[in-house]
């Protein structure tokens, strides 16, 4: 357990237990899905910064531990729903729940966990939140549906990467922290300050993950080195090199991305160093967390403010 776990590791507990609980369905395959993806596990960061921030913001009472799990049902969802998309067979260091069961089945337990999701937050009774998270899934969709369509495609610019990454993962995690400043009844600043946090920290995990899917261990990251140039993912990493390398260069960059294909991997990662496209995807990273770190001044200092100061380092300090 890494140390900001620690800091809410009780309220983690809980949490696991109402996720287990909220699983339960009369149709059995629902439930064998369910329990598959809750077991293996994963960082549960967007969870995890419910809690923290609840508590950093002053938050005494227990439907934070709802929350959490509303949030984690909604990640959840979406992974069951990418999976599906991108015909990944592998997550987490484990056969992915589509290749295990299928597609169809993978994609209706998914409608299943989002349904569950919204059945919590309207026991929350509370519409502020009810208004964020709808707002966030609807958010989250458009950016799934623009990464499909950026698939392919070489002419993919640095700004219309860094829109669909802030609506694919960005997004999640700015709601995460921002209805935990709800349920903490802070000020439209401090509930703006947290929900900023939670967007530029969800920046820069996913320009790391980008980072990694050129430089990390396989078993390490639980999936395929390479796997977002099989799928012809225009990645940050990808669009730098194809901007800042030779025309040899960024001309086999281009084709990669066009065909969908990571038969050239190896020759692609020397383009990517050469170019210094992972240092440069790092540091705008780096300068994401900055701004993260930024947002948390107003809290008063204490465990779980120093929890979230250590999530947001942890971004870019990870190799899976």
């Amino acid at each position: 357990m890494l140390p900001f776990h620690q800091v809410a590791a009780d309220d983690f507990a809980a949490v696991n237990q109402r996720i287990i609980d909220q699983l339960h369905s009369d149709v059995p395959l629902v439930e064998n899905i369910g329990h598959y993806l809750v077991e293996a596990g994963g960082k549960r960061l967007r969870p995890l910064l419910v809690l923290l921030c609840s508590r950093a913001a002053g938050y005494t009472g227990d439907n934070h531990i709802t929350l959490a799990a509303i949030i984690e049902f909604i990640h959840t969802a979406t992974l069951l729903h990418d999976d599906v998309v991108d015909t990944s067979d592998m997550r987490r260091g484990r056969i992915t729940a589509n290749a295990q069961w299928g597609n169809a089945p993978a994609v209706l337990v998914g409608d299943f966990l989002y349904s569950r999701a919204f059945q919590m937050m309207v026991a929350l009774k509370d519409m502020d939140i009810m208004s964020i998270l709808s707002d966030t899934t609807n958010t989250i969709a458009e950016g799934e549906v623009q990464q499909l369509v950026n698939a392919g495609d070489p002419a993919v610019t640095e700004a219309n990467y860094l829109t669909v990454i802030h609506k694919k993962t960005g997004a999640l995690f700015e709601a995460a922290c921002e209805t935990a400043a709800v349920l903490a009844g802070c000020s439209e600043d401090e509930r703006k300050s947290l929900k900023l946090y939670g967007r530029h920290l969800g920046s820069a995990f996913q320009l790391v993950d980008d980072a990694l899917d050129y430089r990390g261990n396989a078993e390490e990251l639980g999936k395929n080195v390479g796997d977002d140039l099989a799928e012809g993912k225009p990645t940050l990493p990808l669009i730098h090199a194809m901007a800042n390398g030779t025309a040899e260069q960024a001309a086999l960059v281009r084709e990669a991305i066009e065909q969908k294909s990571a038969d050239k991997l190896a020759e692609i990662v020397a383009v990517i160093d050469a170019c210094g496209a992972l240092d440069y995807t790092l540091q705008r990273a780096r300068a994401e967390v900055d701004l993260a770190l930024e947002k948390l001044e107003f809290l008063p200092e204490g465990a779980h403010k120093t929890a979230l100061q250590q999530l947001a380092n942890f971004a870019i300090e990870r190799t899976v």
